[in-house]
């Protein structure tokens, strides 16, 4: 028997964001896969689905993976979630579709699409976005002062994801080494608070600086090219 892993994309904030497919093949499967699992508890309990949770995240372990190798060999549908967005962008799930085309290779994987905060922020950019760089999330520490000296050279936007706790400093860095690039902050997407900025970094640093309750959230970075 072939099993069948469904990578589902969830809501980035709103819950009315999910497609029917992805409501459909969540109501069907035997058991879906997450990161957290009472967030994910919460999204099939609003849409009245009821199916095992199994957590699946970047500490797991082979001890946890050996079960769901194991369903999908008795031919089990299995769906992976994130807690927000699309799986495996910025997220571990890739090694766990890795591992599976390694050693089930007959399993199908299939993609049910939906939302995504990286496309969803380019899209209200106001920006030439034919193409495109994504970074995901920066490192923390090392290695950060070398990609934002490369984003100089950078002939088409790039895009990355920030936390609340570096937002601050992120900019700072994008005002000393790219003061003259446009800069697209992107605040807590598609929720009540949904907020964007746009401007030189300095010109953003100065609202926020204004209001530090703008500080908090989660944020989408676009530095595009001068």
């Amino acid at each position: 028997m072939k099993g069948t892993l469904s990578v589902v994309s969830t809501p980035i904030g709103n819950l009315e964001d999910i497609t029917l497919r992805a409501l459909r093949i969540l109501g069907e499967c035997d058991a879906v896969l997450c990161e957290d699992t009472r967030v994910t508890g919460k999204l099939l309990s609003h849409y009245n689905i009821k199916k095992p949770l199994f957590r699946y995240d970047a500490h797991s372990t082979k001890e946890r993976v050996a079960p769901i190798i194991a369903k999908l060999e008795e031919g089990k549908h299995l769906c992976l979630v994130t807690d927000a967005g699309t799986p495996c962008i910025s997220d571990p799930g890739f090694l766990l579709i890795k591992q599976i085309k390694d050693d089930l290779p007959e399993v199908k994987i299939e993609s049910i699409p939906g939302a995504s905060a990286v496309i969803s922020a380019l899209s209200i950019s106001g920006i030439p976005v034919s193409s495109f760089s994504f970074l995901g999330f920066l490192p923390q520490k090392n290695g950060r002062n070398t990609i934002f000296e490369k984003m100089k050279e950078s002939e088409v936007p790039i895009v990355f994801y920030e936390s609340t706790h570096r937002i601050k400093k992120t900019l700072l860095s994008l005002s000393d080494k790219l003061p003259e690039n446009q800069i697209i902050i992107v605040k807590e997407l598609t929720k009540i608070h949904e907020q964007v900025f746009a401007g030189k970094a300095i010109d953003i640093i100065e609202k926020f600086d204004e209001d530090e309750r703008l500080l908090r959230g989660e944020f989408v970075v676009i530095v595009a090219p001068h």
